[in-house]
């Protein structure tokens, strides 16, 4: 069978990708992060190649497409569901709508499991500007500014392996690939997909998620999403005008439809967002 030059030319993209899993193989294997897209699909079958022995777990943010969901039971059904401790609703009624500034959401419901495992994860540098600093390797810690990076010679893999430093260490064995790599990669193994990409949608994860470009044609894709955001923040509301009242402070929108049309419509062209702490301690 004939490949392009993407991920099967002179540099072979598939061998290091594999290269780096066997590389570090726990003998408890490795805890693999799954969402159901396309990347940690790839992951998860360069595991298989890789023969390596592997769990992979699915954070289930409660604001997922439903379509989504059904397609990891029917396809993947050895991943193991990781229920969060809040919802989404529960996080929203505590601190308000998440923001590009206040992404609360992606540590109480994604960023969580595999402590003291070797983590992987389907991070690309192709998928936004902070994620070009990523490397192969990282020790991750507590404090951000902490972490560690390495990369692939042979003396960044030793620190890697040896580092006495605590945190969890991540492996992202595609992190150098493309969206047609991984697309390519998909295509010569046959796998399926979500039926969304067919349907146009770049990303398949939270509905709703502050940093997508397409939140309208999500909500009118899935409008039972809206309104459980929007009863979410009629929730959050009476606590966040008392707090403005006690702190003599005027609130910055007094009704749930308000929040909800700064949130969809003025938030993602809001310079000043950040001066609007309504957010609970």
């Amino acid at each position: 069978m004939l490949y392009s030059e993407t991920l099967f030319g002179p540099v072979d993209k598939v061998k290091i990708a594999i290269d780096r899993i066997r590389q570090f193989e726990p003998p408890e294997g490795y805890f693999v992060a799954f969402s159901g897209g396309k990347d940690s699909q790839t992951i998860y079958h360069l595991c298989k190649e890789a023969g390596v022995k592997f769990d992979a777990h699915y954070n289930p943010p409660t604001v997922d497409p439903y379509e989504l969901i059904y397609f990891i039971k029917d396809y993947y059904p050895d991943v193991i569901f990781d229920r969060p401790k809040y919802t989404m609703w529960q996080l929203i009624e505590q601190k308000g709508l998440p923001t590009r500034l206040k992404r609360f959401c992606c540590s109480y419901l994604k960023e969580h499991g595999g402590e003291g495992r070797i983590c992987m994860t389907g991070v690309r540098w192709e998928e936004s500007q902070q994620r070009k600093t990523r490397k192969p390797f990282e020790i991750v810690t507590t404090k951000k500014e902490d972490r560690k990076l390495f990369n692939d010679n042979d003396e960044e893999r030793r620190l890697f392996e040896n580092c006495a430093q605590k945190g969890k260490r991540v492996i992202n064995p595609i992190i150098d690939w493309s969206l047609e790599d991984v697309w390519e990669y998909h295509k010569s193994r046959y796998l399926k997909h979500v039926c969304l990409y067919d349907e146009g949608f770049e990303r398949v994860g939270c509905v709703g998620c502050p940093m997508s470009c397409n939140r309208i044609r999500e909500f009118e894709r899935w409008p039972k999403y809206y309104l459980n955001y929007y009863k979410a923040v009629q929730r959050f509301l009476p606590g966040y005008l008392e707090r403005c009242r006690l702190k003599k402070k005027m609130p910055y929108k007094k009704t749930a439809q308000e929040w909800m049309d700064w949130w969809i419509y003025e938030m993602p062209n809001d310079k000043n967002q950040e001066k609007f702490d309504y957010e609970f301690d």
